[in-house]
């Protein structure tokens, strides 16, 4: 059994076969998902896909691009959601350097927020970085000082310090479709090095498919071939890397149940 950790079932790539998505989802064994919040006048919809199956859940958050226009200064929307039996995380939040969609002080603040919900709520922090990495651990290292909080770093691109720290903050790694990719030695020396008690598996779909699948819409059936080289680097099997992963998920999303996974 498989668990996506991070998808965008909203994503009009995905959502055109919403259907057909899950069935074949089902099918290469993949038992839940969990579908990412990335604007909030957009939240409505993402929750409205995991209230129609048992077996999705979503977070609720704005990304780093969106802090322009949604940045949160406090947690108090983010909490609000939460209520809800299906938002199981907060995020994805973060830092985006690369693209800087939106200014670096907007992000930064919105950041801060969700590190708040997170604490305030005890669900786990979604966390996005690219081209910020050492503010990005500056950032949770120093909230983490206020007062702990649950949390991963999604789609883990990073050098190997990044992994370092966050590890020591007690958060989770979450691997994507990249660690396939033919340039990617660097990050796959990383997953050796990660305790299989801190892994997840995830996709981003409908970005970032994996070999075999490059090229292609990326869609949850696809992080089979993800835990499939996850399992060749660790030296487990597949069956040991797939249950360890899923227990990894429902032990950080303690909200989410089990037995909707059935």
């Amino acid at each position: 059994m498989l668990i996506d950790s991070h998808c965008h079932l909203d994503f009009p790539e995905l959502a055109s076969d919403e259907a057909g998505v899950l069935e074949r989802a089902r099918a290469a064994g993949v038992a839940g998902m969990l579908t990412i919040g990335t604007r909030l006048d957009q939240f409505e919809r993402v929750r409205a896909i995991a209230e129609r199956h048992g077996n999705v859940w979503c977070s609720v958050g704005v990304h780093p691009h969106e802090a322009k226009e949604e940045g949160q200064r406090t947690p108090d929307r983010l909490v609000e959601a939460t209520r809800h039996p299906k938002v199981i995380g907060i995020g994805e939040t973060g830092l985006d350097f690369y693209y800087e969609h939106s200014p670096r002080e907007q992000q930064t603040e919105s950041f801060r927020a969700h590190i708040a919900a997170s604490r305030q709520t005890g669900l786990p922090l979604i966390v996005h970085t690219r081209d910020a990495d050492s503010e990005t651990c500056d950032i949770l290292e120093e909230e983490h000082r206020k007062g702990a909080f649950p949390g991963l770093i999604h789609c883990f691109s990073s050098g190997p310090e990044v992994a370092q720290r966050a590890l020591a903050l007690g958060l989770y790694i979450s691997i994507s479709g990249i660690v396939t990719f033919k340039a990617a030695e660097g990050l796959r020396a990383i997953v050796r090095d990660i305790p299989l008690d801190r892994l997840l598996v995830e996709t981003d779909a409908p970005y970032l498919a994996p070999v075999p699948r490059r090229g292609k819409t990326n869609e949850p059936a696809f992080v089979a071939h993800t835990a499939a080289k996850m399992a060749e680097l660790k030296g487990v099997g597949v069956a040991e890397l797939e249950a360890a992963t899923t227990d990894n998920f429902f032990r950080l999303f303690a909200k989410a149940e089990r037995s909707l996974c059935g």
